[in-house]
Parts: structure tokens; sequence; C-alpha cells
């Protein structure tokens, strides 16, 4: 079985060598995508009977682990001193600083690395991460899927 359970953010960002718009600051009310493959329980009584996972659960550890700290923040590739630098003068501004340059891909593989072991076999029923779509805008995403044959 997969489940879905859709989250929104605010957040800036900016494509340093972008040769278009991308490369000025900007931001995006992001939509993010956890998708969950797992068994279905099967326990009489269970909170969770006739669930893969309660999609509240699955909301909760997505914005524990990832969303709140994203959610208006300024997302700066750790290469891009001039943003940085000019944010870091600005008192208590929320940066998170990123070891790649913030393109939807980059972004969608970062959050399913961070979010992979947060939900595997939370339940016991095999449940595991399958993928994170991210959508920067409604017609633009970018999906970071589980590689072939890894658990």
């Amino acid at each position: 079985m997969l489940i879905t359970r859709r989250l929104e953010f605010d957040a800036g960002h900016r494509i340093p060598d972008h040769r278009s718009q991308c490369r000025h600051l900007h931001g995006h009310r992001y939509v993010i995508e956890v998708s969950l493959s797992g068994n279905i329980i099967d326990k009489a009584g269970d909170a969770a009977n006739g669930m893969v996972m309660d999609f509240s659960l699955v909301k909760d550890l997505a914005k524990a682990h990832l969303v709140d700290a994203w959610d208006h923040a300024f997302l700066a590739f750790a290469g891009d001193r001039a943003v940085i630098d000019f944010l870091d003068s600005l008192p208590d501004h929320k940066t998170v600083v990123l070891d790649r340059v913030p393109t939807a891909e980059n972004l969608a593989r970062i959050a399913f690395d961070r979010l992979n072991e947060v939900y595997r076999d939370t339940y016991g029923n095999h449940l595991r991460l399958e993928r994170v779509r991210l959508y920067e805008t409604p017609n633009c995403w970018a999906d970071a899927v589980r590689p072939t044959g890894t658990d």
C-alpha cells in the first residue's frame, strides 16, 4: 500500500548561477508530498488499525524533522557567500545553509535523505519512505525516489 501526505511551506532562495530570473532573491509557496509504503495494520483495538500510518503522524514527523526548519526561511547555498553574508547581517534572520544549490531537485533529495530514517518501520509494518515530491510552483516539481533495490 502507498500513502501520501501533503504539506505546504513558504521559503526564499536563489539559484546563483542561473542565467534568468531565478538568480535573484525570490520565494515560493512550496508543497511537499511524502509518500510511504507499508503493510496495512491489522490489529483490533489499535488506533492505527486499517492504516499504513496515521496521516496526522506523517504530518507531525515531516514538520518536526524538515518543514518547520524550512518554513519562512531563506534556503541558501553555502557557496553563495554574498547572500549568506548579507543574511548574517540581519538580526535573527532565519537562514538555512545547504551544501548544494537550492533547486527543486536538490531540495527534494535533501528532504528525502532527512526523512528516510524518520519513517522507517515506525509501526513494525515494513513502513518506508518511497518518494518525496517537492512542488516549487503548481506546474513545476521534482521527485526524489527510493533507488531500486534499497531498503
